[in-house]
């Protein structure tokens, strides 16, 4: 049994700001017992315009967002998923959106560069989001040993691509960590359906932190942290705001459902990397 937290943010474009509130929100996750805490998408900068995290990006393995999140896993004795931050692109006017994982000792173990870019129109409130103009997407599924069992790793709109999630499944992934920062529409419509949905159908925990409130630039996010189990059913939610999601998780459990629901048995079709 391994206890494990996913924090919602309402992050703004002041980036000292927004990682004072992460750190006082890890601190909150680590004193309810959470060894193993996400952070959602763009933690440390929700910017005024897009190119905003472009002037903040960082190099691979340097910079003081990432020193952060060392600092914070090492201070707590916990796994830390980094949500996403800004790191430096083959294209000099792009970023990767990068997630992070640091192990207890603060030493970075993983990395996942976020591969579905989010290029849409939402008709209903007028918005449009053109994610490629200032990320390039990664190519690489990225799935761990942890002390909590294998963790894969998503970013936001991944979540409705389920080849990846199929494929990290195919890998052993057993708890997919997602940071994310749904809109306000598309997250009620449905943020609820498909973390539950990737969640049943890859037998395996999700750990959701999402941004969740009004930003400085105008944007509104759908909130919702989660944290599901592999039956479909939410350990711990929170709608709106900043705050700490927690629960256990057993893999114990999640072997003995395995066992008599083997559904990741009777698969087919194997997936491979998204096009």
């Amino acid at each position: 049994m391994s206890r494990v937290a996913a924090v919602q943010m309402a992050s703004g474009p002041n980036v000292n700001a927004n990682l004072l509130e992460a750190a006082r929100l890890i601190k909150q996750a680590a004193e309810g017992g959470a060894k193993l805490v996400v952070l959602p998408e763009n933690f440390a900068i929700m910017g005024m315009t897009e190119y905003d995290k472009v002037k903040i990006r960082e190099a691979d393995g340097s910079g003081p967002i990432q020193d952060f999140l060392a600092e914070q896993a090492a201070r707590y004795d916990i796994w830390l998923v980094g949500g996403t931050i800004p790191l430096s692109a083959h294209d000099p006017d792009r970023i990767n959106a990068a997630c992070l994982v640091f192990d207890d000792k603060g030493n970075r173990v993983a990395r996942y560069d976020k591969i579905h870019l989010f290029d849409v129109q939402i008709t209903e409130s007028n918005e449009r989001y053109n994610e490629s103009e200032t990320i390039e997407p990664g190519n690489r599924i990225a799935v761990l040993d942890t002390p909590f069992g294998k963790l894969g790793l998503a970013v936001c709109y991944d979540l409705r691509f389920p080849g990846l999630f199929r494929r990290m499944s195919e890998e052993g992934a057993e708890l997919f960590a997602l940071p994310a920062a749904f809109t306000a529409i598309t997250g009620k419509a449905h943020w609820d359906t498909l973390v539950r949905a990737r969640a049943i159908e890859n037998m395996c925990y999700m750990i959701a932190a999402a941004q969740g409130g009004y930003h400085a630039n105008g944007r509104e996010t759908y909130g919702h942290s989660m944290i599901v189990d592999p039956w479909g059913v939410a350990l711990d939610s929170l709608s709106r705001g900043s705050g700490v999601v927690v629960a256990d998780i057993d893999l114990g459990r999640l072997h003995d459902m395995r066992r008599s629901f083997p559904v990741l048995e009777h698969r087919k079709i194997a997936c491979g990397l998204p096009q």
